[in-house]
């Protein structure tokens, strides 16, 4: 088939969909990701020159190169269709320069939605490559590579090989670890809270202390509670000293940028952000749905909360239709934070009127549940408040007040889309000042103040965020190379930093305290965001971090010890030689191997038994293992014998219905026992 323009996209996937809605005259082929790059063998980048960059062809991409070429010498013009953000402009200047195009050509297409409108729309309006994006993608690349290249060697010689550091990276591993040590010098604190029942006709409703003599207190100990409690006459009735009531109004959120996609998907998904990210991908480059292949969601990698007019003007018009006028949200403003893209639209569906539902079938259950996300968060931002009805009560016996807070929903607005776990109505019965009360349960309870907890792929991507720390597009492959390194592991969900991780970090806090420190990194950020906006100069920004980076590089050198990371001994001897066996730490996790090494190679897997034996087999005993993502879960230690597996940790229990093994689940209700079978479940401990 003859053509006369070619159009080049990174993804195969893409390249599908936009020649769907092309015509006969455009041939669309994939790039698949980038043809050229630093060299993996050095650093490749000429410090003492600018910092230029010294680039080549990635290996196993010359064929894609050769056919690239001879497909544009034959197209009469050459469009380059990347994804509309720094790396995709990179992307296509690369192109440009390996298939010999005119630099200063108006031939970079880009769309925020894959949609036939959008794309042809785009194809009407080229422009020149953005020569500002590509340099602050080039400077972030130079930078990460002159750090992880000048620092990751010094690691593999005084701590061990395969060891990395990086701009973003070990950022984030310090902020990791200074979490862990507040848990670890966390002091608890006692303190108490008495909570109530109370009864008035046949309705019950529950309270909690308030304070005396009509002034708040805090009840620190047992002492503090007894002078309260000797206060009170239970079997006398308490009076209604006070009522309010008010009309509170919630407002939607915006909708979505990357990181609060990965936020929100984390919380109520479970998915990894690593996830998030590759459905999001799949939903924007395009999905089956009946005889056309659509993209479903505009751009996933933005940190803009900017709704394009026309998708304003469609939700309102599927909002009035499908639920009414009362929930129009009246045209609501969305603003952005500083330093977002605001070439970028917010994470939306490309058609508001495409519900889940509608097209559920042509959607895997992955896909499904982000998409009925995004959906709903974006439908809700344009939706009318939820306004609620609250009242809040104060009980008093002599001097001593209780205090009942209750709500309820009046008009649901958002919440129609969008439910919330907070918007459950508290109804309190009719009450007014004055009133008589019976409690029928007062009971004084202690507690002690607890750590802060462990960040969680959800908690830690809103720090990062707030702190102004990488981008959101740097989020989860940030996450996954600490992940994969072994600086850290996860424990019930929640990141714990390993031995080798914190040896990396103390070594980083001594002699790069700037690549470690929150607001320098962030500060980088935002000089790298100026280079965008073409307010800087990128080897002036260079120039002006190496200055103080290159001082601490040769201290490093000079005065960095080498660390031995001691083996631990394992207790027992080598089956194969007779030598001890040492414990020793590996890109998985600890393991066990002969300390003959290299003369002997015998290695084995710790085994952790958890003390149950396998519900299949009966006879092995269920130990915790871990995936190539290293994730745990529990299998039979006769494998292959005996294949069971399981990612729930089982118990020693059956169902007491179905007689199935049970297993221990964490959700936000906390650790639940429940049948691998059935729908039996029960709080831990009964």
């Amino acid at each position: 088939m003859t053509y006369k323009y070619l159009v080049i996209v990174e993804s195969p996937t893409k390249a599908k969909t936009i020649d769907k809605y092309l015509g006969r005259n455009y041939k669309v082929v994939a790039s698949k990701g980038h043809l050229r790059d630093l060299p993996k063998s050095k650093m490749g980048v000429d410090i003492e020159n600018d910092f230029e960059p010294h680039y080549i062809s990635i290996r196993g991409r010359g064929d894609t190169i050769k056919e690239l070429r001879k497909l544009a010498k034959k197209a009469e013009k050459v469009y380059l269709a990347a994804d509309p953000d720094r790396e995709g402009e990179a992307i296509a200047w690369h192109l440009s320069f390996l298939l010999n195009l005119d630099p200063e050509a108006e031939n970079r297409v880009v769309f925020n939605e894959i949609t036939k409108e959008s794309v042809k729309e785009a194809f009407k309006h080229p422009r020149q490559i953005d020569k500002d994006l590509v340099d602050s993608q080039q400077a972030r690349r130079i930078l990460d590579r002159v750090v992880g290249y000048s620092i990751s060697p010094l690691l593999w010689k005084k701590i061990k090989k395969g060891l990395s550091a990086g701009r973003v990276q070990s950022t984030t591993l310090k902020m990791i670890i200074d979490r862990e040590n507040e848990i670890r010098n966390f002091k608890p604190e006692e303190y108490w809270t008495i909570p109530s029942k109370f009864k008035k006709g046949r309705s019950t409703f529950e309270a909690n202390f308030y304070g005396v003599d009509g002034k708040k207190v805090e009840l620190k100990n047992e002492e503090d509670v007894k002078a309260v409690t000797e206060r009170l006459d239970q079997s006398a009735s308490f009076n209604i000293a006070d009522i309010e009531e008010k009309e509170r109004r919630r407002k939607p959120l915006a909708p979505f940028t990357t990181s609060t996609l990965q936020q929100e998907a984390a919380n109520r998904l479970n998915f990894r952000t690593s996830k998030t990210m590759m459905v999001a991908q799949q939903l924007y480059e395009g999905i089956a749905i009946g005889r056309n292949t659509i993209g479903l969601i505009t751009y996933m990698r933005t940190d803009s909360t900017r709704i394009a007019p026309s998708a304003k003007n469609a939700a309102a018009d599927f909002i009035e239709t499908e639920y009414g006028k009362q929930y129009l949200g009246g045209g609501r403003k969305t603003g952005n934070t500083a330093g977002a893209q605001d070439a970028h639209e917010a994470i939306r569906p490309s058609n508001a009127s495409m519900t889940p539902e509608s097209i559920k079938d042509s959607l895997s259950r992955d896909q499904f549940r982000l998409y009925s996300l995004i959906w709903a968060r974006f439908m809700a931002s344009q939706m009318a408040d939820a306004v609620f009805d609250t009242i809040r009560a104060d009980i008093e016996q002599n001097g001593v007040t209780f205090r009942a807070n209750g709500s309820r929903i009046k008009f649901d607005g958002f919440l129609k889309v969008y439910p919330s776990n907070s918007s459950k109505d508290n109804y309190l019965p009719a009450l007014e000042i004055g009133d008589e009360v019976n409690a029928t349960e007062i009971e004084p309870t202690q507690h002690f103040t607890q750590p802060p907890a462990r960040y969680n792929e959800a908690s830690l991507v809103k720090v990062l965020e707030e702190k102004g720390i990488g981008r959101p597009s740097t989020y989860s492959p940030t996450i996954e190379t600490l992940r994969r390194r072994y600086y850290v592991k996860m424990v019930a969900k929640r990141f714990e930093p390993t031995d080798l991780g914190e040896i990396v970090n103390d070594v980083m806090v001594e002699f790069f305290p700037q690549i470690v420190n929150s607001e320098f990194t962030a500060g980088m950020e935002e000089n790298l965001d100026d280079v965008e906006e073409g307010k800087r100069e990128w080897v002036n920004v260079l120039n002006e971090f190496y200055d103080g980076f290159g001082k601490d590089l040769d201290k490093a050198e000079k005065d960095m010890e080498k660390i031995e990371i001691k083996d631990e001994p394992a207790g027992f001897d080598c089956p194969d030689c007779g030598n001890a066996m040492v414990i020793k730490i590996g890109r998985y996790g600890k393991f066990y191997a002969c300390s003959n090494f290299p003369d002997c190679r015998h290695t084995e897997a710790i085994v952790n038994k958890i003390g149950v034996k396998c519900p299949t087999c009966q006879q092995g005993d269920v130990i915790e293992r871990k995936s190539k993502k290293n994730r745990i879960f529990y299998g039979c230690n006769r494998y292959p014998e005996c294949e069971f597996v399981s990612w729930d940790k089982p118990i020693e229990r059956n169902c007491p219905k179905c007689e199935h093994f049970l297993v221990e689940k964490v959700s936000r209700k906390g650790k639940q026992v429940k049948c691998s079978n059935c729908d039996y479940e029960e709080a831990l401990g009964n």
